[in-house]
């Protein structure tokens, strides 16, 4: 216990020292942003755009990594810039508003990555088509993270001069990490709510879902924004306004002379990055490896467990503050990295499929150890500048609070780019999970038309005839988006591959052809249809008009049974060609695979379009149940996610404490420098 003779038994808080619960709870709510949206972006994007849109974890990784290497310009300039800003309303909270609003939007742009057969049909390969979505979501990614910076910089600095306390200010830090930590338990409900068909629609996958999802969360912060304005103050700024202003380089040189600072910088880099490498297999491990790729019943887990966190993390906020000012904050800081350690080490038993709530046990000391953590983090800043107050007078918040997110996000922007790597390193396929999705939305569609079909003997005239205009328009509108589809997709079929890949991607070829003859054929038939009823009227005989709805009616429904097909063949085509790649690790899993999809693919050869329509949607059903088997990765990519993301952070773990042993501001110092400001503060105000 870091206590001396010179340490207060007691803390007494000075008129100064103590923030009021308004100011606390706003300042609180702010959290909402560096910790909720911040991590939601970085995470929920790289594991949607990877399952949802197949783009390349590889490329996700990359370019996650650009706008964190943008960070490392933007925070020092923003943070040397809200130090020397000057205004009626201070030199802060300017920055809160502007940010917040900035934040939102963004945030609801970024999700609405253009996709669908339209947005295909403008590329002539599917190869440029995802080049295009992922220079959409880095152009977003660089606006969002850009607003983040302009808020949270200014935010941090501010929940520094609040207070001169070194415990009042961890208070105030922990009510940042307590209300950001509420909202961050959104982070896997997001997940579940975007998976839901309200949000999805019928066909959609999660990326369709967050487009409106993301508005939920822009309705929510823009109103928050003007309330963090109007009700933060800052203390300090009467002082400061008249504080003379500096250079931006002097200000970055003389933060990196603060070997106190660097020694803090290097043990929260460390581990922030060790948990950033794998944070994106968390999402992973759940939904690939306990419930086998159920995304569905995973999300639901993950929405649970993101509650846990939250709440575990809600609830630790009280015992660190009763521990902090009892031990001093350089043993509370190792006890963080210890329940952390302990998290990493009961995963090995908590992954557990026959008992997968058990994943909420590493759930709950990793959350308690990481609020500790990055809590007394940033607590601790705010004490380097005032040990650096007492030696230069001069308060530089924000270019200190700048350069601390500079390294850790230098860290997160690494590990963007290391999680890919790992997730390719660990062979997950995800070109298996996006031909699956596509067949399952194929299934879906044509299981939704058969029972679309109405009762006609109820219908008037007048509206039969516009029924059968309206089913053959979108007939004729449907088969002419998926030729263009099916020309995307058989341009695709170049490259250097092996001589029996070649002979695969051939038979894909020609696979393909075949479809677009039969799509073809269905086009010109619905063509034929078209212009039949031109020459009808709403006079025509009622029996005829049901009979061309009829027709109409069952070439859609032929059309709908030609996609599926399809989708059977490309992945059926995908699986053969790993099952060849994956000589010794995984071939036995595709073979498996690409066995079962063989039998699916006579079944529905041999499915007719009949009159019997009921008998069709038992059949589609029916064969909708046995593809669940396409959702599961193979054992080897199981495997090493676990092994990976259990055992890297652990060593990182053990980095982290070597150097938290060597940091010299102890609870002893800290109260000495309290005293010594508190002094000279006075003389200053007597004169």
């Amino acid at each position: 216990m870091e206590k001396t003779q010179n340490t207060p038994k007691k803390k007494v808080l000075g008129k100064g020292d103590r923030v009021p619960f308004m100011q606390l709870l706003a300042y609180g709510f702010g959290g909402v942003i560096p910790i909720a949206l911040f991590n939601i972006a970085g995470q929920l994007m790289g594991l949607i755009g990877n399952i949802s849109l197949g783009l390349s974890a590889l490329w996700l990784g990359v370019i996650l990594i650009i706008p964190r290497l943008w960070d490392a310009v933007s925070d020092p300039i923003v943070g040397h810039y809200s130090d020397n800003f000057r205004s009626r309303w201070g030199r802060r909270r300017p920055f809160l508003l502007i940010g917040g609003i900035a934040v939102a939007i963004s945030f609801v742009l970024m999700w609405w990555i253009p996709d669908g057969q339209w947005a295909h049909s403008l590329f002539p390969t599917e190869s440029a088509f995802q080049w295009f979505q992922l220079c959409y979501i880095l152009f977003w990614l660089l606006i969002f993270f850009t607003a983040c910076t302009v808020f949270e910089i200014p935010h941090g600095a501010l929940g520094m001069e609040m207070t001169t306390d070194i415990h009042e200010r961890t208070r105030l830090f922990s009510a940042k990490s307590f209300l950001g930590n509420l909202f961050a338990m959104s982070t896997p409900w997001l997940f579940a709510l975007a998976n839901m068909e309200y949000f999805k629609g019928t066909g959609g996958n999660e990326a369709d879902g967050m487009k409106y999802v993301s508005m939920l969360i822009a309705i929510i912060l823009i109103p928050l924004s003007f309330w963090w304005f109007f009700t933060v103050k800052e203390p300090g700024f009467k002082k400061v306004s008249k504080q003379k202003k500096t250079a931006f380089w002097k200000d970055v040189r003389h933060t990196f002379k603060n070997k106190t600072f660097l020694r803090l910088v290097i043990i929260i880099f460390t581990l922030a990055m060790g948990f950033n490498f794998v944070n994106l297999l968390g999402y992973y491990i759940p939904i690939y490896y306990i419930f086998e790729g159920d995304k569905e019943a995973a999300s639901t887990l993950l929405g649970i467990n993101g509650t846990i966190w939250a709440v575990a993390g809600l609830l630790a906020v009280f015992p660190l503050n009763w521990i902090s000012p009892k031990i001093g904050k350089r043993k509370t800081l190792l006890i963080a990295i210890g329940l952390m350690c302990l998290a990493q080490l009961s995963k090995i038993v908590c992954y557990n499929q026959d008992y997968p709530f058990l994943i909420i046990i590493p759930t709950i000391l990793l959350s308690s150890g990481m609020l500790f953590f990055f809590t007394l983090g940033s607590s601790m800043v705010g004490d380097i500048c005032d040990e650096d107050d007492l030696k230069t007078g001069r308060r530089s918040e924000g270019s200190y609070y700048s350069i601390f997110w500079w390294f850790i996000k230098m860290g997160t922007a690494l590990a963007s780019f290391v999680a890919g790597l790992l997730i390719v390193f660990t062979q997950f396929d995800e070109t298996q999970v996006t031909k699956t999705d596509d067949l399952k939305g194929a299934v879906n569609e044509l299981i939704n038309k058969s029972e679309s079909k109405k009762d006609y003997q109820t219908l008037p005239l007048s509206e039969l005839f516009n029924e059968a205009k309206s089913v053959n328009h979108e007939g004729y509108k449907e088969a002419k988006d998926y030729l263009k589809n099916l020309k995307n997709k058989s341009s695709e079929l170049t490259g250097k591959e092996s001589k029996q890949i070649t002979q695969i991607l051939q038979q894909k070829y020609e696979s393909l052809k075949d479809t677009r003859l039969k799509v073809e054929f269905i086009k010109s038939n619905l063509y034929k249809e078209q212009q039949a009823l031109q020459k009808l009227d709403s006079n025509t005989n009622i029996d005829l008009l049901k009979e061309v709805i009829h027709r109409n009616f069952m070439l859609r429904l032929e059309l709908g049974l030609e996609k599926v097909r399809s989708n059977v063949s490309l992945l059926l085509f995908h699986l053969q060609a790993e099952a060849i790649k994956h000589k010794e690790k995984s071939k036995a899993h595709y073979r498996v695979l690409s066995e079962n999809l063989n039998d699916i693919e006579e079944q529905l050869e041999a499915l007719e379009i009949n009159s019997e329509v009921n008998k069709l949607e038992k059949k589609l059903k029916a064969l909708k149940e046995q593809m669940k088997l396409f959702d599961k990765q193979a054992p080897y990519t199981l495997f090493m996610m676990r092994a990976v993301e259990i055992g890297l952070p652990l060593l990182l773990c053990m980095v982290s404490i070597v150097f938290t042993l060597r940091y010299t501001l102890t609870e002893k110092r800290l109260y000495e420098i309290k005293r010594a400001l508190e002094k000279r503060n006075k003389q200053i105000t007597d004169k």
